[in-house]
């Protein structure tokens, strides 16, 4: 498996900065959350040479700002930006060979659903929905690219919060480019068994997303690292684990910590 980190979680004010410090601290890849305010062809170049330049090869890109996750949102002009964002990004993704992720929506929900959570789509919303992904999935067609599902907990998003859930809407789709990105802390929230949820995924896992159960480091809440990371290697999973969570503290000393414990739980799976 290859170590990971989100570009957020990393001080620098470059990408090169960043993943200059993931080399040195024991992380392989970097995963780049770009504020879409700040991207242009200087960054875009620099991310073009980011793995010869530092060794760090970055594997996931998603543009962000305040219209992410409102892809399907009923005001049209906030849904065609949001949607124009996500084509952006698809679009590097598909010429550097990296996953990127959507959700039905993203955000707090209110009223929060607290009585009553697994809400499904309409038939006719998850219609628009797929067929909003099938057109970034064939943005990628024929490249190394992936675009996938990321399950939200119910009290980011509406619906298709579990596992299966997005499983259900990768079989509609059926592309070769389309894929489960599971991130342990939602799953957390909205699955009984986080290792019985991705045995169930196999290999249509293709990117992973760590925090722990209350979005720290792994290691700063209750989950069963070591079941979750056997759980991967029984399907086969080598691709990269992200941490996409709170450094709780100097990342100068918990990411040099977190990488030499991520190593230990690979190594021991």
């Amino acid at each position: 498996m290859i170590l990971c980190c989100s570009s957020p979680m990393v001080p620098g004010s470059t990408l090169t900065e960043k993943a200059d410090r993931l080399r040195e601290w024991g992380y392989d890849a970097i995963a780049v959350f770009q504020p879409l305010a700040e991207w242009n062809d200087g960054v875009h170049a620099e991310l073009r040479e980011l793995e010869s330049r530092t060794g760090v090869r970055p594997v996931e890109f998603v543009l962000i700002d305040d219209i992410y996750g409102k892809a399907m949102s009923p005001d049209e002009g906030l849904r065609a930006a949001c949607r124009d964002m996500y084509r952006r990004a698809v679009d590097v993704c598909a010429e550097l060979g990296m996953v990127t992720e959507i959700e039905y929506e993203y955000g707090p929900q209110d009223p929060m659903p607290l009585f009553d959570p697994y809400q499904q789509p309409s038939a006719a919303d998850e219609e628009r929905f797929t067929e909003f992904y099938r057109e970034l999935l064939d943005r990628v067609a024929g490249s190394p690219a992936s675009v996938l599902l990321e399950p939200l907990n119910r009290y980011e998003s509406r619906y298709l919060n579990s596992v299966a859930d997005n499983l259900r809407v990768l079989e509609t789709v059926a592309h070769p480019n389309a894929g489960l990105l599971p991130d342990t802390f939602h799953m957390s929230i909205e699955e009984a068994s986080i290792p019985a949820a991705l045995r169930a995924a196999g290999d249509r896992v293709r990117h992973v997303h760590l925090g722990d159960s209350n979005r720290l480091l792994p290691g700063g809440g209750f989950l069963d690292w070591p079941a979750i990371f056997a759980a991967l290697r029984e399907i086969g999973y080598d691709r990269a684990v992200n941490l996409e969570c709170s450094t709780e503290g100097d990342p100068g000393v918990t990411l040099p910590r977190t990488a030499d414990r991520l190593r230990e739980l690979v190594l021991s799976a």
